[in-house]
This record gives C-alpha cells, sequence and structure tokens, in this order.
C-alpha cells in the first residue's frame, strides 16, 4: 500500500489584513518557500488559461509583478511563452523561486517593488499580475471609499505597467474585485490603455481584466474613473468588514 502523503501546511495568516502591505509579514511567510508547494491566489493557471492564452504570443516579453511562490511564470513557460521575468519585493521568496526553478535558466527572477520598477521604458510586451493589487490594498476598511494612500499606491503600481509596456502591449490583472470597485482604478486616461473585463472560475467568479496599451477608454469607463476622485455613497444596507482566518478575506473586500 502507497505511503499517505502528508497534507501540505496552509501559510501563516497575518493577525490583521493590513499586515499583507508589509514586506516583514511576506519575507517571513517565504522563508520556507523553496520547499513548500505554489500558493495560488484567485485560480491556478488551468482556470484561466482560455482567457489568457489568446492574447499571448510566443515571442512576447512578459514581466510578472509579485510572483509570490505561485507557479505562474513556470507555467506560462511550460505553455510556450519562454521569456518570463518575475518581480517580487520579498527578497527571500525570490531566492527561494531561483532555487525551485534553477532548471530552468530561462526563467528570470528579480527583487523589486512594482511601485518602481527598474526597467526601462517599453521593456514588456506582457505585464501580468494576480493578486498584488489586492494585497496591497488588504489594508482599506470601506471597499466604498478607498483611501488617499490606497489610490496612490494603485496609481504607482498602473503608471510603472504603462511606462514598461511598448505600444500595444497588453497588462492583464486577475482579481477577486469586481467592475464596480477596480474599474475606476483602471480607467484612467492617463495611462494610455483600453480596458476590457471577463470572469473565470467556476462556484465563485473571479474577475480578469485586460488592458491594451494605446487603446481609448469608453465614455462610460472614463466616467466610473472619475468616480475614483468622488466615490459613491455606500449602500444603505450596513458593510461590515472583519479580519478572516483564511485568505478567502480577498473576496469580501473587493477593493
Amino acid at each position: 500500500m502507497a505511503a499517505l502523503r502528508a497534507p501540505t501546511p496552509q501559510p501563516e495568516l497575518p493577525e490583521r489584513n493590513f499586515e499583507y502591505c508589509e514586506l516583514q509579514y511576506w519575507d517571513q511567510r517565504y522563508r520556507c518557500a523553496a520547499d513548500s508547494a505554489p500558493y495560488e491566489w484567485f485560480g491556478d493557471f488551468s482556470s484561466f488559461r482560455a482567457l489568457l492564452e489568446p492574447e499571448l504570443r510566443p515571442e512576447d516579453r512578459i514581466l510578472v509583478l509579485g510572483c509570490g511562490n505561485s507557479a505562474l511564470s513556470y507555467e506560462l513557460f511550460l505553455g510556450g511563452f519562454p521569456n518570463v521575468t518575475s518581480v517580487d519585493y520579498s527578497s527571500v521568496v525570490v531566492a527561494a523561486m531561483q532555487a525551485r526553478y534553477a532548471h530552468v535558466p530561462k526563467l528570470r527572477w528579480e527583487t523589486m517593488d512594482a511601485r518602481a520598477l527598474s526597467f526601462s521604458n517599453g521593456s514588456f510586451d506582457v505585464v501580468l499580475e494576480k493578486g498584488t493589487l489586492d494585497a496591497l490594498l488588504a489594508g482599506e476598511r470601506d471597499p466604498w471609499t478607498v483611501s488617499s494612500e490606497g489610490v496612490h499606491t494603485v496609481d504607482q503600481v498602473l503608471s510603472e505597467v504603462s511606462r514598461v509596456l511598448v505600444p500595444g502591449g497588453r497588462f492583464i490583472s486577475m482579481t477577486s474585485a469586481g467592475p464596480h470597485f477596480r474599474t475606476r482604478h483602471y480607467a484612467q486616461a492617463r495611462y494610455g490603455w483600453s480596458l476590457r473585463h471577463a470572469t473565470y472560475g467556476s462556484g465563485f467568479h473571479f474577475h480578469l481584466y485586460l488592458m491594451h496599451k494605446g487603446g481609448e477608454l469608453s465614455v462610460a469607463q472614463l466616467a466610473q474613473g472619475a468616480q475614483l476622485f468622488s466615490p459613491p455613497s455606500p449602500p444603505t444596507l450596513p458593510c461590515c468588514l472583519q479580519d478572516s482566518d483564511c485568505e478567502d478575506f480577498l473576496s469580501a473586500i473587493q477593493l
């Protein structure tokens, strides 16, 4: 009889959601990342592959923001997209991923903050992020009115994404945040892109946003973008957010 495999230990959860915004938490969480199974925020590659692959070309230079210990970069390589650079601001997880995929020297891993990328303008054809913006916004207490600090943080990331994309490049963002909450961040004319939305997953649906550099936003999208600076009033029913004991909390905050 085959020996029973020990269950994969669950990642340590922070005491408060705002700790997801802190480098110290991620360094601590990833201290054993080289030997632990990948952790996939908002679904693994197979769950959104049908939406993602039509937007990619084998020769694309792809940047993955906030890679964590996800297998996404490796799955892209296996799927026929070999030019993948992955960044994370935790040097601990970057070292772990370099060790895990040392047998794939074409994959590049760098320690870098998504808010201040060191790449030159127009360095990439595609930028991907899956859950990175959600983590940066995890400290927000009100899903209807994002703080000025939260707005600024997202703008820093999106401005950098737009800068490193070539004309015609694509930015693909995967998140638990629905259009009512996330479109207003993406729909800013200064980024110089168009915006399209799709959902994926079974049961609970996650969201995929596709932005094409050089495209234009619709009038309705621009109106949503303007709401970021004069957000709508919250619903009449009370909306109480509490820290969760599992990482599905990101499905609730919807930022």
